[in-house]
């Protein structure tokens, strides 16, 4: 009987000591999303580690297993994610503008990360233009910076110009992020625009 007890007492105590040196832990578990330049390319680690250490996985949202794209998408031994500079006519969503998540296992078990939103922003020429508007003198004209959709979210409207000439003064104002309103232009704005 004593030795039933001494022997379940003592597996007891060697369950609880692995407990303590085995873990899995989130190193950096608020990341949600990485946006980087085309030309730059981004290196991205698993948020996650473990004692003994982890194997680490990475996953596309839809849960598939993430495999190497030579020159495009790597995962190194370490389980940092790379994904290499590429020219504006290699995007491609599945790679370039998807959620990933990755996993740490080991003895303890198996931990996930939440999803991490990987987008590339494509370094290409763009043109802002200002819509035509007509107001007779003495109204109101509203202006509207036309910026194109694949950038528009990186770009701030700071001012609006002619010729370098800064074209809000006294009575124009500024309408939300991209617009300007003008209660009375000068004549050589209105001819101007």
């Amino acid at each position: 009987m004593w030795i039933v007890v001494t022997l379940l007492l003592h597996s007891i105590l060697n369950v609880a000591s692995e407990d303590l040196q085995s873990s899995l832990y989130f190193v950096n578990g608020s990341l949600q999303e990485v946006v980087f330049a085309s030309t730059m390319g981004t290196l991205l680690p698993c948020p996650a580690s473990g004692n003994p250490p982890a194997t680490l996985r990475w996953y596309l949202a839809t849960g598939e297993e993430m495999y190497d794209v030579p020159g495009i998408r790597h995962v190194h031994p370490n389980g940092t994610l790379q994904i290499f500079p590429f020219p504006p006519s290699s995007f491609n969503n599945l790679i370039h503008d998807n959620s990933y998540h990755c996993t740490a296992e080991n003895p303890s078990g198996k931990i996930r990360s939440q999803d991490i939103h990987i987008k590339a922003v494509l370094r290409e020429p763009y043109t802002v233009r200002v819509e035509d508007q007509k107001a007779m003198r003495g109204n109101v004209a509203v202006f509207k910076c036309i910026i194109p959709s694949s950038v528009e979210t990186y770009i701030t409207v700071v001012s609006w110009e002619k010729d370098t000439v800064s074209l809000v003064s006294g009575s124009a104002s500024w309408l939300g992020a991209c617009s300007l309103s003008a209660a009375s232009l000068h004549s050589e704005y209105r001819q101007a625009i």
